[in-house]
Formats: C-alpha cells, structure tokens, sequence
C-alpha cells in the first residue's frame, strides 16, 4: 500500500485511521532519513490507540512507553545504537515479542537482522522541492 501526504496533519491523520486495523502484538518498523515524518506518524499512531500523552522523539531515551485505550505502545529510536548488540544489551529482545501492546520502531533497519517475520514496514520517502510531501510505502513481511 502507498499512502501519500501533503502535510504533517495528513501523516498524523492516516497514522491514526491504520492504528485500528493493527493486532496486539504487531511490530511496526519505521525507515527513511531525518525529518521522514517518522515520529510524525508514530505521534499519529499513538492518537488512535487512545494515547492522550504527548509522543515526541524518543531519541534520548531509546524507548517510549505508552498506554493506550487497550493495550502499550512502546515506541522505540534505534538511531543512536550501534548496532544488533547495543540493541540486545538494553533488553531489547523484550520488544520484539509484545504480549501487551504495539512495538514501532524508528530505524529499524539498524537492527533488521533480529526483526521477527510478520512485521509491517512503513518506508518514508521526502522529495526535493516539496517539504511538506511524503510517500508512505507499507508492506507486510512474511
């Protein structure tokens, strides 16, 4: 599925509507360059689980926790890991097996090797000329 945007609030929007249709359990990775409007869509996401906390960038933090309406949301940056072992060495394993919620991760590409089967990719792509324009590339993994 292509989804595609013309501003931060349609990002937010689409984000919040494709939350309903995700199982507990479900692993969400998120990729493309800075600024992508991946956190965008995370807080978007967030909103249609029922989350009333601000999502911001969990940069800093590596690892977010939300309860939503039904289940967690635990919204994870793997931006600033070194790889599958920093991953691994904060308890990450733990995430990827999420019996009471949702797991998105940003950059999820830097630790693509221990992903389970079965998760949904969101690839973001910006185009030059139009800041406010993003293409959203869903697929699901088997």
């Amino acid at each position: 599925m292509v989804f595609k945007s013309n501003s931060m609030e349609e990002t937010k929007n689409f984000a919040a509507k494709f939350s309903k249709t995700i199982k507990l359990g479900k692993i969400i990775a998120l990729n493309g360059d800075l600024g992508a409007g991946k956190t965008t869509f995370a807080q978007g996401f967030a909103i249609g689980m029922g989350i009333e906390e601000h999502v911001g960038s969990p940069t800093f933090k590596l690892v977010s926790e939300y309860q939503g309406a039904k289940m967690k949301l635990y919204h994870v940056d793997c931006y600033r890991l070194n790889g599958i072992d920093d991953f691994l060495n904060m308890g990450g394993e733990n995430l990827l097996l999420p019996f009471d919620g949702i797991s998105l991760f940003e950059w999820s590409s830097i630790i693509s090797d221990v992903l389970p089967t079965n998760i949904i990719r969101v690839d973001f792509r910006r185009f030059k000329g139009l800041p406010d324009r993003r293409e959203l590339t869903i697929a699901m993994d088997n």
